[in-house]
């Protein structure tokens, strides 16, 4: 039973450390793309940007209309965009 309980701990761990670690920062030439790709659909300024689940997330990008949103890229288009409520 305390051998169960041991692996159950284990797996779990595995299991939520696992998307945690998947997540990671830019480099230089992929932010520059990034970057390039959200001035072409209008955005002038944006926050932290991180992949995750095999697309860009990028936090509070900032459209010329004033309005902000977190937006997704994949491949170098946006994917989905969702507009951040003040």
């Amino acid at each position: 039973m305390k051998r169960t309980i041991q692996f159950a701990a284990i797996v779990l761990a595995t299991l939520t450390a696992g998307p945690a670690m998947a997540d990671r920062l830019p480099t230089q030439s992929e932010r520059e793309s990034i970057s390039s790709t959200l001035r072409a659909n209008g955005f002038v300024s944006w926050g932290k940007i991180e992949r995750d689940d095999g697309r860009w997330e990028v936090d509070n990008a900032r459209h010329r209309s004033g309005r902000v949103y977190d937006v997704d890229i994949k491949d170098g288009r946006i994917v989905h965009r969702e507009r951040e409520w003040d």
